[in-house]
């Protein structure tokens, strides 16, 4: 079983990124969970969601204690959140930033992840300047990440059950997956690896 941890703010598409990637998932052949852990309902406000992906039955019905893998919409929450708490060692940690981060040292033993998603989005006209709606670039940065789901299931994912500028919300997956930039974890630092 594999399970993702999702950092966001309320507004950005945390919580349907998850619901949209179970499907996508699904559509690949595993079984999924999908499911939010809330705080203050209010955009802006740090959200946490999470996803498990197996080949086999879940049976697990509890929160997400040591994620596989954790996806960051929002790197302002990197100030805030201990993203890394409960990772385990060798996990990807994706993150919507145009940089890597400027000290890697806390990300040790993690490998890294990163896309300008917030870009993409504004690019593609989805959500504001101020509230940019970055779920499906992410979507399709973790697609790129992990190797899986397929982007034909990422995309057909987005245009079954996003009905609001589909086309665009596909580009912005397509773009993120062309445009993530990996770093793979060494014992004396980061070396890149697209």
């Amino acid at each position: 079983m594999v399970e993702i941890r999702f950092h966001g703010r309320g507004g950005q598409g945390t919580v349907v990124a998850t619901i949209l990637l179970s499907k996508a998932f699904f559509q690949d052949g595993y079984r999924v969970q999908s499911f939010p852990l809330f705080g203050v309902e209010r955009r802006g406000a740090p959200v946490e969601a999470y996803l498990r992906i197996d080949r086999k039955e879940i049976l697990v019905r509890t929160n997400v204690y040591t994620p596989d893998h954790v996806v960051v919409l929002d790197q302002t929450l990197m100030e805030a959140v201990d993203v890394t708490h409960g990772l385990k060692p060798g996990g990807w940690i994706l993150i919507n930033t145009p940089s890597p981060p400027a000290n890697l040292e806390p990300f040790s033993g993690y490998r890294i992840g990163f896309v300008d998603a917030t870009r993409i989005a504004l690019k593609n006209h989805l959500g504001t300047r101020t509230y940019p709606i970055v779920n499906t670039a992410m979507m399709g940065g973790l697609a790129r990440v992990l190797g899986v789901p397929a982007m034909a299931a990422v995309t057909e994912a987005i245009r079954k059950e996003v009905p609001s500028k589909p086309k665009r919300n596909i580009k912005a997956a397509e773009t993120a997956y062309g445009q993530v930039k990996l770093l793979e974890s060494i014992d004396e630092g980061y070396t890149k690896k697209s």
